[in-house]
């Protein structure tokens, strides 16, 4: 319900924007504009689609070898204890914590290829528990905000486009990133919880919680005192070594435990081509919503407001300009990174302004564009409270974002 009205509202502010932008502005080709970029977000998205098949299957088929030879349930033992308490809805050792656990991983990890169908093969096995097909259960709900939240440990990406815009320390937001993507997934937790009456303060979640905040704080103090020449390197390192690591352990649990992997790894990646199919309509959809929304300038209408609101409260002008990064995320990834690119090439990568915006980038995920991609691939219709949830995370994020660059870039 909520994200059919939320897509209704980008078609018809889009609308209203250009009825705008014609009678005041005098732009007749606004509309023309407009279906363009329709047009070539529908083009876009079935080739995003069409892209994600091959990872999909090659990634679904490594999972399976893992589920056939057990991996994926000793995984989940390992993460029973925390996952019956915020997801008390799934059976003891599922399969499926194990296969969460692998998402979640990656994610922080910032392996966004492995995430993605690890992540689809996990909701399709919650889907297999849930009792309402089209309605969003209460366990699908929480790990979609663990998504949308998007923590991660080593924005490398993000340090690679500062590198490239010539900033003096392109790592220089490694710590306010994680900080920031931190607050926001802690809150995601939290609010969830809320919606759904779980107990957070059993002393193993405690336990649980503040073992994940020890190993965040960690990673952070051993990443921090490395060159940005060394981050990247190592960063690289782990990811590659991680990935690696977890196939060559999956194919050897399959010899020791005799199961046929070639075959194991064919009936997976057959899931991964069908599980792509079943994404391309929802995943047009949200894309030339957003598209359409884009072009016909409604979204600088609401970065004005949002700018207008700001001054009378006093915030400083100087958060402005990396507005369009905060905004443009939930929505859209690549927007998003173009509007942060746009912000540092604008003022500087090394201005409060490119940091800022960089931070945003890595604060928080592309909300809208996991819940039609997640909830598309296994038919969810009623999304229940999954955006509101989602969507608080991201603004904890974005308020966390531009207190801890006050806090570590004081603007002169």
């Amino acid at each position: 319900m909520v994200l059919n009205v939320i897509w209704l509202l980008f078609f018809f502010g889009s609308f209203v924007a250009c009825i705008v932008q014609w009678v005041v502005f005098g732009n007749t080709g606004i509309f023309n504009t407009t279906m363009q970029s329709a047009f070539e977000m529908s083009k876009t998205a079935f080739e995003i689609a069409l892209g994600l098949t091959g990872v999909l299957s090659f990634w679904l088929g490594i999972l399976k070898i893992g589920e056939k030879a057990g991996a994926i349930q000793i995984l989940a033992k390992l993460v029973n204890p925390l996952f019956i308490r915020l997801f008390p809805s799934i059976p003891k050792n599922h399969p499926v914590t194990g296969t969460m656990l692998m998402n979640i991983s990656a994610n922080m990890l910032g392996l966004d290829n492995a995430a993605t169908p690890m992540g689809l093969k996990a909701m399709k096995e919650l889907q297999e528990l849930n009792p309402n097909k089209e309605t969003a259960s209460d366990a699908q709900i929480l790990f979609l905000v663990l998504n949308a939240s998007g923590l991660t440990l080593i924005p490398v990406s993000i340090m690679t486009y500062r590198a490239q815009m010539g900033a003096a320390n392109p790592s220089d937001i490694f710590l306010p990133i994680l900080l920031a993507t931190f607050f926001s997934t802690i809150t995601g937790i939290i609010v969830t919880s809320f919606f759904q009456k779980v107990e957070i303060k059993h002393p193993v979640t405690i336990a649980w919680l503040f073992g994940l905040t020890t190993a965040v704080v960690g990673t952070l103090f051993y990443f921090s005192r490395l060159t940005s020449e060394q981050l990247g390197a190592n960063s690289l390192f782990i990811s590659g070594f991680a990935l690696f690591g977890i196939i060559i352990a999956f194919l050897s649990l399959a010899v020791y435990k005799k199961v046929q992997a070639f075959e194991a790894f064919v009936e997976g990646a057959k899931e991964g081509f069908q599980t792509a199919v079943m994404v391309v309509p929802y995943l047009i959809a949200i894309l030339v919503g957003v598209a359409v929304f884009r072009a016909s300038g409604a979204m600088d209408l609401i970065l004005n407001g949002v700018s207008y609101a700001l001054a009378l409260v006093g915030v400083g002008s100087d958060v402005v300009p990396a507005l369009p990064t905060a905004i443009m995320k939930p929505l859209s990834g690549s927007g998003a990174r173009g509007m942060m690119i746009d912000t540092m090439k604008t003022y500087g990568p090394d201005s409060f302004a490119g940091r800022l915006s960089s931070i945003f980038q890595g604060a928080t995920d592309t909300t809208f564009y996991i819940i039609a991609v997640y909830f598309g691939s296994v038919g969810i219709r009623k999304t229940r409270h999954s955006i509101i949830c989602a969507l608080s995370a991201d603004f904890v994020g974005i308020i966390a974002a531009i207190a801890i660059a006050y806090l570590f870039f004081p603007p002169i």
